[in-house]
């Protein structure tokens, strides 16, 4: 239950030489990241999802809500860091307070999050990549762009199983060759892909803008029979659940 000091930590980040890490983030960067995180694969996929199956119209109600306690989760966040204002997220706070045993599980907790995060947003573009090129009439075999635990059911209905996800792998490579160059070269190219799912929104919503028909917004809140009543609770819980983890990422 070893514990550093707020003074120990504050000198350990102090410290300069060949073995620190060198500061190359600045406030844009930071901000670009933040945005990077919350406008991601689940914000293009999920949230139609969660409209056409569970919240209808009241999707953008359910954003809201979800928001509400991200935001809430930020402050917790930015409570730590005024604490004990030295660069370690979570792992820090607990090393300071509770002991290096509950630093190393956080530490390692931490590792569990980022990597299932970067698992999962690797197979969403890479069903994203399938889908683009079989427009074009490029299909690659499904073994190989599904898990060992998944099945497909092919056009001459033969069932198969997957074997790795090759796009997924690949995906993974590009990314990790990207911040091996170094933290100011990947903060440019997290910058550049901000930049670009930005203005793919915008361009989303100029496009779509046109087509909106109020009469698709009612109900606002769909009914499903069965489930809670019929006030649609169920409907509207269910994609505030899909909505969270569209922004919980904001909260990293």
């Amino acid at each position: 239950m070893l514990k550093k000091s707020l003074e120990l930590l504050r000198l350990e980040a102090a410290e300069t030489g060949s073995h620190t890490l060198k500061r190359s983030l600045n406030g844009f960067n930071l901000i670009t990241i933040g945005i990077g995180v919350i406008i991601g694969a689940g914000l293009f996929s999920l949230t139609g999802i969660a409209a056409a199956n569970n919240t209808g119209p009241a999707v953008t109600l359910s954003f809201v809500v979800a928001a509400v306690g991200c935001a809430f989760s930020a402050l917790c966040y930015a409570e730590f860091a005024s604490m004990v204002p030295v660069s370690g997220s979570a792992y820090t706070y607990a090393y300071a307070t509770m002991g290096e045993l509950f630093a190393w599980i956080i530490g390692w907790d931490l590792v569990l999050e980022y990597s299932v995060g970067a698992a999962t947003v690797a197979i969403s573009w890479s069903q994203y990549l399938v889908k683009f090129l079989a427009k074009y009439n490029l299909h690659i075999p499904a073994q190989i762009v599904m898990s060992p635990f998944e099945t497909a059911t092919l056009a001459d209905g033969t069932s198969v199983h997957g074997f790795v996800n090759v796009p997924a792998m690949l995906i993974v490579l590009a990314i990790t060759a990207i911040i091996i160059r170094g933290t100011s070269g990947s903060a440019w190219f997290n910058a550049l892909v901000v930049t670009l799912k930005v203005a793919v929104v915008l361009v989303f919503i100029a496009l779509g803008w046109q087509y909106i028909d109020p009469a698709n917004y009612q109900p606002y809140i769909p009914r499903i029979p069965g489930r809670l009543g019929s006030l649609g609770l169920a409907a509207f819980c269910a994609g505030r659940a899909l909505s969270s983890s569209c922004l919980s990422a904001s909260t990293l």
